[in-house]
């Protein structure tokens, strides 16, 4: 990676009204052209707006924002659409147990230079995305190792500069840098083991973030106009978009389920856009239903999820999709 980065087109202050549909008065930047690191924009995208203002802050006043909530309830993914309607180019990292402070900061490589190994340094994403007009996203920020963390954290100071001791330099960031991350949890560590391998978090750390939003699922009618558009052939069908519905409600339960405690296991909107896939290639929504989520979940709780299905579907899943525990 290097430094020789174009600069971007000038900026144009946009109506928040027009560009996301939120009512609102406020005007963000947007640059004027687009570059090869701004994702694509997804029309059947639905925005939630305390979300979407919280982003935009990010994106307009430089704020540290980060996105927290359940899998599957496009976090990382409304940090895209946004920068997508600003023509704002975007790198997302995932904070893995295999992410090293060498892949953030950079490392020395052996390069063969006029015939003879010399040793050049590489460095990462953080100084390359730091110095150009880039949006830098944390993917499962409270996943990442608490090493990696603490490079991290200079970052978090607002128009903070980052050290490369093996360069003695410090990098200052670019004055369109901007810095995101999204989490499951709210940096307080795996309390209802759902989210095995997330670490709580250094609470100076999580202090610097200026902005914290949570985000949702979406309401039943904005669900269903997402798995309507990315499924089409199904919604198509006769009574197709009734059956999306009533999928969405199955998942519903299964959400409500699980905040009583009742199940371990619950349905994303991904889940579902799986289930309506699998229901156009089996024609079987039962089957599906099976293949997509029944699969998943502990055999213990498969009957409460078997009646979550014949209560909105109206009919009992057949003998052979049977949610019998292992050993009965």
């Amino acid at each position: 990676m290097n430094h020789q980065t174009p600069e971007l087109a000038a900026q144009e202050l946009v109506s928040v009204r027009e560009i996301f549909g939120i009512d609102s008065e406020l005007r963000v930047p947007r640059f004027l052209e687009a570059t090869e690191h701004v994702p694509p924009i997804d029309p059947a995208y639905r925005f939630n707006a305390d979300v979407t203002l919280a982003i935009l802050a990010g994106f307009t006043h430089n704020s540290r924002v980060m996105v927290q909530g359940l899998h599957g309830t496009g976090k990382s993914t409304h940090i895209e659409q946004v920068a997508a309607r600003l023509n704002w180019p975007l790198m997302r990292v995932n904070l893995d147990g295999h992410i090293s402070r060498l892949d953030l900061v950079g490392k020395d490589t052996v390069v063969v230079r006029d015939g003879a190994p010399a040793t050049r340094f590489q460095e990462g994403v953080v100084p390359w995305a730091m110095v150009q007009p880039m949006a830098l996203v944390f993917d499962e920020y409270d996943a990442g190792r608490p090493d990696v963390m603490f490079v991290i954290q200079r970052l978090l100071e607002r128009d903070g500069g980052f050290t490369l001791p093996d360069q003695n330099r410090v990098i200052r960031p670019h004055p369109h840098f901007r810095l995101f991350a999204t989490a499951n949890t709210v940096g307080l560590g795996n309390l209802n083991g759902l989210y095995h391998g997330v670490q709580r978090l250094n609470h100076a750390q999580l202090d610097r973030w200026n902005i914290v939003a949570a985000l949702d699922y979406l309401p039943v009618a904005d669900e269903v106009d997402i798995v309507a558009a990315r499924v089409p052939d199904l919604a198509q069908q006769p009574s197709g978009t009734d059956l999306i519905r009533s999928m969405v409600q199955v998942a519903n339960l299964t959400r409500d389920g699980f905040a009583a405690g009742d199940i371990s296991t619950l349905m994303s909107p991904r889940t579902v856009i799986t289930w309506a896939e699998n229901i156009s290639i089996f024609r079987d929504p039962a089957l599906a239903f099976r293949l997509s989520f029944i699969n998943k979940c502990d055999e213990a709780e498969r009957f409460i999820i078997s009646e979550y299905y014949q209560r909105v579907m109206a009919t009992e899943l057949d003998e052979s999709y049977a949610l019998v525990p292992a050993g009965a």
